[in-house]
């Protein structure tokens, strides 16, 4: 399967390659389209996948002999095999059917595959109102560390590359499961993951940012990656969720990452956090069940 780029370019508002997620504007984009195609259902890892760090094997991959590419729309489906399964299409156009197509393809596809959820991705520029993604989309934003790791952190923030559990992390870690901490606590205890940059409050964790770990990209260029990132509801307007996004901020560059890319809930807390740190907006990531 080979791609016509000039069909997908003028088409596609956000850079974004399916099983991979969102890349830095300028990256090598067909060669990412192509590497995806090209290892679907090995199972392998892309050296520069992000996930490949949490998996010795890639549950998702693009379902090649379904997708539909022309000069309207290009339609991109993959299957995740984790859980019951979801197929997820990645619409690619302006066309005014483009997405009840992906969502028909969806459902078509998920009922082949045994999966339990059919899903359709749609993409907008970043100058599109925030009404149009709120409650299914996403933003994608970018830290750019040419241009400095940002302030400093205005509280004290801990590096732990081995657990305290008298600091009560594990308590932290369940009480903030649903943000993936009790997830990062297990990597943390099996040594597997980089060092968690928590804050304090009265000698117990308040909040925790990480792991801290970088990759380099396709192109070779060094990206810090995406963290869990939280604070204890009780403790939330102390200031520590900025301190530990500062001090982020700070180890990346310190670690000479180029960029950050992350996707962040529309109008979330960290939405706005990183909007007032001025990162940049490349658009938005939508997707709802269908």
């Amino acid at each position: 399967m080979r791609f016509h780029w000039g069909w997908i370019e003028p088409v596609m508002p956000v850079p974004y390659v399916p099983t991979l997620g969102p890349v830095r504007p300028g990256d090598l984009l067909p060669e990412l389209f192509e590497a995806v195609v090209e290892i679907a259902g090995t199972g392998r890892f892309l050296p520069y996948d992000k996930d490949r760090r949490w998996s010795e094997r890639k549950a998702e991959r693009v379902l090649v002999g379904a997708i539909e590419h022309d000069r309207r729309q290009t339609l991109v489906p993959t299957l995740a095999e984790r859980g019951d399964g979801v197929v997820k299409v990645h619409v690619y156009g302006a066309a005014p059917d483009g997405l009840s197509a992906g969502a028909d393809l969806a459902r078509k596809l998920a009922a082949v595959h045994g999966a339990a959820k059919a899903r359709v991705v749609w993409f907008l520029g970043p100058e599109q109102p925030e009404a149009y993604v709120q409650g299914v989309g996403t933003r994608v934003q970018l830290k750019d560390f040419a241009e400095g790791p940002g302030q400093a952190p205005g509280v004290p923030v801990r590096e732990d590359k081995q657990l305290h559990e008298r600091a009560g992390f594990a308590e932290f870690a369940e009480q903030m499961a649903a943000e993936g901490f009790a997830f990062l606590h297990e990597q943390m205890r099996a040594g597997t993951v980089g060092p968690v940059l928590t804050v304090l409050h009265d000698g117990r964790v308040a909040g925790a940012i990480g792991p801290m770990e970088t990759m380099a990209d396709a192109g070779g260029a060094v990206r810090l990656l995406p963290q869990y990132f939280g604070v204890l509801p009780q403790y939330r307007g102390h200031g520590y969720g900025r301190a530990l996004w500062r001090a982020a901020m700070h180890w990346g560059h310190q670690h000479s990452a180029a960029y950050q890319l992350l996707q962040t809930e529309v109008g979330g807390a960290s939405d706005q956090l990183c909007a007032a740190e001025g990162l940049a907006s490349l658009g938005f990531v939508n997707q709802r069940d269908v």
